[in-house]
């Protein structure tokens, strides 16, 4: 009986802490396959920062799908962080800036490769509008066409941001 009742609490024991260091691992990834997540994810924060000027941990990433494009958002975490504010704000006006040229590189440098949509959105980037706007804690950058394979490119990458990011923000059109 004693045997049994230390067995179970060890079992008990190994369960718990192998729950804790899988904690947040999603179903049906293996060991491994987390691993060279966590690795990926924190490879992008650092990535991120260096291609965006500020800490990755200081704002909330938000990318919206519309009926006519989207929208690509950052906020300050800290709404008395003055200085992520601002980064934010010149990053994402030089975004609208250079993704209007066709200019995609900043997301290549944060996830080391080109996102899905960018080339479409690079060879029809005359029938995409790309508009910059300052919000309270940071900014939104605004993304307009009228041409249906440009939105679905700008779809594609919005869709590749909020998974990349990890943002939960739907994957669905918003109207």
């Amino acid at each position: 009986m004693r045997l049994t009742t230390a067995f179970t609490l060890v079992s008990l024991s190994v369960v718990a802490a192998a729950s804790a260091q899988h904690f947040g691992m999603p179903p049906g990834m293996t060991h491994e396959e987390h691993l060279a997540q966590m690795k990926k994810d924190v490879e992008m924060k650092q990535h991120g920062q260096m291609a965006m000027g500020f800490d990755q941990d200081a704002a909330t990433h938000h990318f919206t799908l519309a009926t006519n494009g989207g929208a690509i958002a950052l906020s300050a975490n800290d709404a008395a962080d003055q200085m992520t504010r601002e980064q934010i704000r010149t990053h994402l006006n030089q975004i609208a800036h250079a993704f209007g040229r066709g200019d995609f590189q900043a997301p290549f440098l944060t996830h080391s490769e080109m996102p899905p949509g960018v080339a479409t959105m690079q060879r029809l980037k005359a029938q995409i509008t790309y508009t910059f706007e300052p919000t309270e804690r940071g900014g939104v950058v605004r993304i307009t066409t009228a041409n249906t394979e440009a939105l679905n490119a700008v779809h594609q990458f919005l869709r590749y941001q909020i998974n990349e990011h990890k943002t939960g923000d739907p994957i669905t059109v918003e109207k």
